[in-house]
């Protein structure tokens, strides 16, 4: 459609996602103005979300059968991922990546943060792939990779002192930092703050402690409850511990982590931490999209930012009977029921 339109309905505006019938007048794909009207289309419109923890070449490997340890299917360098990334012919790894991106542009993702193994052909794969998309990425890449993406994704302090020397280089060149921390243990979470990176991934065990530091430092957590038990780091709502994340003041994001397991669906992540871990669903909405931070294009509804937000009819299904749009959203809604979704890449930063 046109990058210049006008959208009637019952808009989550601002970061606090305010409910307000409005109309929304986009021009050029940039949101012009916001009016508040007394009468509007039967219409919700939801910013868009943006997906803080992939790793999608990892698409090639979906749903195979593991029963090992963790770290046997992804610890680097000989991990069953590894091996099978090594072994796959790049245009089938680029082809997978693409496919797991369009899959989130069809249930409303059109923005993610992607740890990419394989150094700068990795790298070079996913950005090829982005590019035959409407998508907007982060890429934190590793063994090299990080020297021409956004930055370095390091699996865990534990690889060694190296990692930490990695993150101060990668840091000083003007890169983003983030870490795997405490996904199985709180061995590699303090090493992982002191960095200072910019992003933790994971946090599963963290401390009282560690968290209380997080929020201090201002360090946002990206959590992804499904991935932690599928992979049988946790079997408790307790790990991670999101209610404390949120008690202290911890930055909590969202991500679906690995393809191999778990589908990059922010709509079922949403939904399991709702059920299982008992959050507010406007919390866990705010998780969902304000991951976009990370790409300095926030997703938010606000005038004078590019349009990104997504429309649903609920007149066209049991939805038209929900007395909280936003906890329906969280609990209920699949890409099936989305009316359109409104979102143009209008600089895509690691290309």
């Amino acid at each position: 459609m046109s990058d210049s339109y006008t959208l009637s309905g019952r808009a989550y505006t601002g970061r606090d996602l305010d409910l307000c019938n409005v109309e929304l007048t986009v021009e050029d794909g940039i949101i012009k103005d916001i009016t508040e009207k007394k009468t509007v289309d039967e219409r919700w419109i939801f910013p868009c979300f943006f997906n803080s923890h992939t790793h999608l070449a990892d698409t090639v490997a979906m749903d195979i059968n593991f029963s090992g340890s963790l770290s046997g299917l992804v610890a680097p360098p000989d991990g069953l991922k590894h091996r099978i990334l090594r072994d796959t012919e790049p245009e089938i790894l680029k082809e997978a990546i693409k496919s797991s991106i369009e899959y989130m542009l069809k249930s409303a993702t059109p923005g993610f943060c992607d740890f990419r193994e394989g150094g700068e052909e990795g790298v070079l794969l996913l950005k090829e792939a982005l590019l035959k998309t409407n998508a907007c990425g982060v890429i934190l890449g590793r063994d090299g990779g990080q020297n021409i993406s956004d930055g370095i994704g390091i699996s865990s302090t534990k690889e060694g002192p190296h990692t930490l020397d990695l993150a101060e280089k990668t840091r000083k060149n003007g890169g983003f930092v983030a870490f795997h921390a405490g996904e199985k243990n709180d061995k590699d979470i303090d090493q992982a703050i002191d960095a200072k990176p910019d992003l933790l991934i994971h946090m599963t065990y963290a401390s009282n402690r560690q968290l209380k530091k997080c929020a201090e430092l201002e360090i946002p957590i990206v959590i992804c409850p499904r991935s932690n038990w599928i992979l049988n780091v946790s079997s408790s709502g307790n790990n991670p511990p999101v209610k404390k994340m949120l008690e202290y003041g911890c930055k909590v994001l969202l991500g679906t982590d690995n393809v191999m397991f778990v589908q990059p669906d922010m709509f079922s992540e949403m939904s399991f931490l709702s059920y299982v871990y008992k959050i507010a669903p406007e919390d866990i909405l705010n998780m969902a999209i304000s991951g976009a931070d990370i790409f300095k294009n926030p997703f938010f509804i606000e005038k004078g930012k590019p349009a990104s937000f997504f429309s649903v009819l609920p007149a066209h299904s049991n939805m038209r009977f929900s007395r909280s749009p936003v906890k329906t959203i969280v609990n209920r809604m699949n890409f099936g029921l989305i009316e359109r979704t409104y979102f143009k890449c209008l600089k895509k930063n690691n290309l």
